[in-house]
């Protein structure tokens, strides 16, 4: 047997070896050969994957906050606000009280207790008014420190613009506390959460500015968000997805349709041919708006099977299980 004649013999025993049947369906270890046929009547559908940029993402936790006593805040500081208007106008008054009675007394047209009286009455109303000043700050004070100064200025004002869609409940506000390892970009201006967990469904929530106190059962930096959410109620818990620093990743979006998992991890199958699928490996993906996020091992362009990946990996099992006569 000379040497070519060999590397034949090697070359054909190389090749893989489906094992066949009468149904049209033909496998091999980690891949499958199904005819059109069958692929028409399996119901089996494909969709070619697009590239897709987006940020590496880690998960933080909060919860939807009760504004009602920002609402109180807001509330005292009007009454404050109108007490001290009053205490204004009242020591305005004294004063221009003040002045006719030292023009009447100076006149002999008034006693000097009269005009003593009135002074007492001008340093009454000046005591008033630096008390309403000075319990207007308090609360001022008190709201910066509870609810950091963008909400404070919001909550603090005779227009209700800002809060209008909090006191409706057609935005929730949320406390997010990140991870004590982990930082929120300059750059990010809103993240997605989710009462269930559940990255896929999760809502848009954007930010309104750093929390002045962080929650007790957390370490880390702390932010306040509003949600487009009426599902969110006060007091619930919510998970957070927050980008990372950094570039973002390209890779593609896997739909979860496509997703099969045998023996604890993830495949997909692709098709290679227009009668051959392969099953290929996930070994790290993240969960993302419409599917999961993979980087690496699978490509741009492919054709990756969407329904009917479940009976591929069944037929391909199939073929790694001895006939009886074997």
């Amino acid at each position: 047997m000379n040497a070519f004649l060999l590397a034949c013999i090697f070359i054909i025993n190389m090749r893989p070896v489906f094992a066949d049947d009468e149904s049209g369906v033909q496998r091999e270890r980690g891949s499958v050969l199904l005819s059109a046929n069958m692929q028409s009547v399996s119901g089996l559908q494909t969709a070619t994957l697009k590239s897709v940029s987006q940020y590496s993402e880690f998960i933080a936790y909060g919860k939807a906050v009760n504004i009602h006593p920002l609402l109180e805040l807001r509330h005292r500081y009007l009454v404050a606000q109108a007490e001290r208007g009053s205490a204004r106008a009242k020591l305005t008054q004294a004063g221009q009280d003040i002045k006719r009675q030292q023009d009447l007394y100076r006149e002999g047209a008034t006693s000097k207790r009269n005009l003593q009286m009135q002074q007492a009455q001008w340093q009454a109303d000046k005591a008033r008014m630096k008390t309403s000043d000075v319990q207007e700050k308090a609360i001022i004070d008190e709201a910066r420190l509870n609810w950091g100064e963008k909400l404070a200025g919001w909550a603090l004002t005779t227009e209700t613009d800002r809060l209008d869609a909090l006191l409706s409940g057609a935005q929730t506000l949320l406390h997010i506390t990140l991870p004590a390892n982990k930082q929120l970009s300059a750059d990010i201006h809103s993240i997605v959460v989710d009462v269930s967990g559940n990255r896929s469904s999760a809502t848009k929530a954007q930010l309104i500015s750093a929390a002045p106190q962080a929650d007790n059962t957390a370490q880390g930096d702390s932010y306040f968000f509003q949600a487009d959410a009426k599902h969110i109620r006060s007091g619930m818990r919510v998970a957070a997805w927050i980008p990372e620093r950094g570039e973002n990743q390209s890779g593609v979006i896997i739909p979860k349709t496509a997703v099969i998992w045998y023996m604890d991890q993830a495949f997909v199958y692709i098709k290679i041919a227009a009668e051959q699928f392969s099953r290929r490996a996930i070994d790290s993906f993240s969960v993302a708006t419409g599917g999961y996020f993979v980087a690496q091992g699978i490509h741009e362009g492919e054709r990756v099977v969407i329904a009917g990946g479940q009976m591929l990996l069944s037929e391909e099992l199939k073929g790694q299980i001895p006939d009886e006569d074997d």
